[in-house]
């Protein structure tokens, strides 16, 4: 069964080069298989087949009912010359990528490719990682953006282009809006664009995995002096809703405290008898592991559901020694 490429592949020196991968991988292919696999027509095929010969790739045409394209026997793409401390970046590098919520299709497909064009001592010993290598760190199951929205934004914000954004909200409703696009943040497991939003006439930061479609336009901007995508970002989301408020008074210092919480879980203040910590939570049970993970004392201020969840956790720790 052929699949389709994926969304974010529409650009046609992206296509040519997928067309490129399909024949190095299939002995041969007919017009109809390729232009169902690229998503693209016949006549299409057969441009990007010329092109590849025009870039010095021998792509045979076999014309009548059973023709179709193959490469020139004995063919292959030269091999990818690396050193061994830059094989090891690469791979290393696409290994960590699905650990931090990059798409793990296109880290396990990209990763294939670089090990098919090393050579073969090299593609041995790259192996060898992969197959001792481990993390303590669990895969990220996150949000993945399609890719196409995510260059046409990053060359926005590099060019200082405004673009036409239609974007569906956490509530799942469809609006248009024109940004100017700052900058692009990848942001525990997800990429997030700030801009100034034209909707709303103020600095926003959107979910790029939310972004239905993002076209380009002729207007041009400039970025506002002393504007940090990374930090906008960290407080947007540190303003997020949720559905708990929470206060803690945690029995540390304020530095202490800092060097254990990150400012995008919550805000810290210095008070009397320890560090003020406030937060929001979706959900109370992971608040309760957390205080009881930090190590520091802490009184529950509110909300008072929160003490019956330190309680249970507490119980189920107790049942955990007891066994």
């Amino acid at each position: 069964m052929s699949h389709p490429l994926p969304s974010g592949s529409s650009h046609p020196t992206t296509r040519v080069l997928a067309m490129l991968e399909l024949l190095q991988a299939n002995h041969r292919m007919r017009g109809a298989d390729l232009a169902g696999r690229l998503g693209v027509d016949e006549r299409t095929v057969r441009r990007y087949a010329a092109r590849l010969e025009d870039l010095g790739v021998p792509v045979v045409a076999e014309r009548g009912r059973h023709g179709g394209y193959r490469l020139m026997p004995g063919y292959k793409l030269p091999p990818l010359m690396l050193t061994d401390d830059e094989a090891t970046a690469v791979v290393l590098g696409l290994l960590a990528g699905r650990r931090i919520g990059l798409p793990a299709q296109a880290t396990e497909s990209a990763l294939a490719k670089v090990q098919r064009v090393l050579p073969a001592a090299l593609r041995d010993r790259v192996q060898a990682l992969r197959d001792t290598l481990d993390f303590t760190l669990a895969v990220r199951d996150a949000a993945t953006p399609d890719t196409g929205a995510v260059l046409t934004l990053a060359a926005a914000a590099r060019e200082r282009r405004r673009v036409r954004l239609r974007y569906r909200s956490w509530r799942d409703a469809e609006t248009e809006r024109d940004l100017d696009p700052y900058g692009l943040v990848f942001h525990s497991g997800r990429w997030y664009v700030t801009g100034h939003d034209h909707r709303s006439g103020e600095i926003r930061t959107f979910r790029v995995d939310r972004v239905i479609a993002a076209e380009p336009g002729a207007a041009r901007f400039e970025t506002p002096r002393g504007v940090d995508p990374v930090q906008h970002v960290v407080r947007s989301l540190a303003r997020v809703p949720y559905a708990h408020e929470v206060e803690v008074l945690l029995e540390t210092t304020l530095a202490e405290a800092r060097r254990r919480i990150p400012a995008t879980t919550a805000t810290l203040s210095q008070e009397d008898g320890g560090v003020a910590m406030t937060a929001r939570a979706e959900r109370l049970d992971g608040m309760a592991r957390m205080l009881a993970g930090l190590g520091f004392p802490f009184v529950v201020r509110r909300p008072a559901e929160l003490r019956g969840h330190v309680r249970d956790f507490a119980r189920t720790l107790e049942e955990q020694a007891a066994r």
